[in-house]
């Protein structure tokens, strides 16, 4: 079973998009980025994106497909193979059992419509029993500026994501937010990167740069 994430490093991308970005859809060069899957898939086989639109739209992949779904959320129960969820500060979310895979895309608005919950409900009829879960690096709660109407908007479903930046402006915690809400659809087991992506390096941030690649979490059985 695989549940990874990657940073920046490793790849062929210039500039702003230095070095390992795989998002096509950034105004990298289309080379680069085609490169970039080259060697991604080069280590962990073909792998499935797709079009993140912050929906809660679930894709359920049976098989390697060119025609990329538009989703927030991709499950497979087959083997061999890799689901992909890109991210430059929005929480890259893995879920995995014995039975199935998921890889989720949760942001403010994915937290809000519980693309997370919905895609742990779609594994269990699926037939996953134990499910774990794997946070990786994403927008901690002090970078995270937003503004008073918007935080009040995600504090209504999910208070415990209150947070304030260190000049005491209203922000949000989204992975703590996030991690609660798993607490309460019965997943007790959480393995959180704790990495920031504003202010990690290695790592691609929208926030913090504006103009930026993305990298992946990968999840397969």
């Amino acid at each position: 079973m695989l549940a990874t994430f990657t940073d920046r490093s490793g790849g062929v991308s210039q500039g702003a998009f230095d070095s390992f970005n795989l998002g096509d859809h950034v105004n990298d060069l289309s080379d680069h980025v085609q490169a970039n899957r080259e060697i991604l898939q080069s280590k962990y086989g073909a792998v499935q994106f797709m079009n993140q639109v912050h929906g809660s739209r679930i894709a359920i992949i049976e098989t390697i497909t060119e025609e990329v779904p538009t989703a927030d959320a991709l499950v497979t129960g087959i083997g061999g193979i890799t689901l992909a969820v890109m991210v430059a500060d929005c929480i890259p979310l893995l879920l995995t059992s014995q039975e199935a895979v998921a890889a989720v895309h949760v942001g403010r608005r994915g937290l809000v419509n519980g693309v997370a919950i919905k895609t742990i409900d779609l594994m269990r009829e699926m037939g996953a029993s134990h499910i774990r879960a794997h946070i990786g690096p994403a927008i901690c709660g002090q970078c995270y500026e937003v503004s008073p109407e918007i935080q009040a908007e995600v504090l209504e479903l999910h208070p415990i994501a209150v947070a304030q930046t260190s000049t005491g402006t209203p922000a949000l915690d989204l992975p703590k937010a996030l991690k609660t809400a798993l607490n309460s659809a019965g997943i007790s087991e959480i393995i959180e990167s704790g990495i920031c992506t504003v202010e990690s390096s290695a790592h691609f941030s929208y926030r913090r740069d504006g103009v930026t690649g993305r990298q992946v979490g990968l999840v397969s059985l």
